[in-house]
């Protein structure tokens, strides 16, 4: 079974982004998690079942600083929950799909993750997450 696990948000100020989105919104702030690896820092917002990820660069050389240079500020992917994530790529990869990672690798709050291309996924960024 795949589920919706979060949607991330790419921002330039995490702190307003925060503030709308618990002040205007009503999301509850889960916390802040920095992963040097994808120089990002996110903030977890629950959103009932699924996640709002909003996501700030750590510095001008982050993937997220390219896409809010390039595509300013908004959704930035859709993440869904799969079990066996080496399984699924391969799926995935024989289907023809354009993979970023062919094989996962550690993101935020310890899981398992990989992208798929946008070009494969009518123009999203896809996600795939395992716990």
């Amino acid at each position: 079974m795949v589920l919706l696990d979060h949607v991330g948000v790419a921002v330039r100020n995490l702190d307003a982004a925060v503030r709308f989105f618990t002040e205007i919104v009503g999301l509850k702030l889960e916390g802040y998690e920095t992963v040097e690896e994808q120089g990002v820092k996110i903030a977890f917002l629950s959103a009932g079942n699924v996640e709002v990820e909003l996501i700030s660069p750590l510095s001008s050389e982050s993937p997220v600083a390219e896409f809010l240079e390039k595509r300013g500020e908004g959704v930035h992917h859709v993440a869904f929950r799969v079990k066996n994530l080496p399984e699924v790529l391969e799926q995935f990869k024989s289907k023809g799909l354009q993979l970023i990672d062919d094989r996962p690798r550690k993101g935020a709050k310890g899981r398992m993750i990989a992208f798929v291309h946008p070009k494969s996924v009518f123009g999203v960024l896809l996600e795939l997450c395992e716990e």
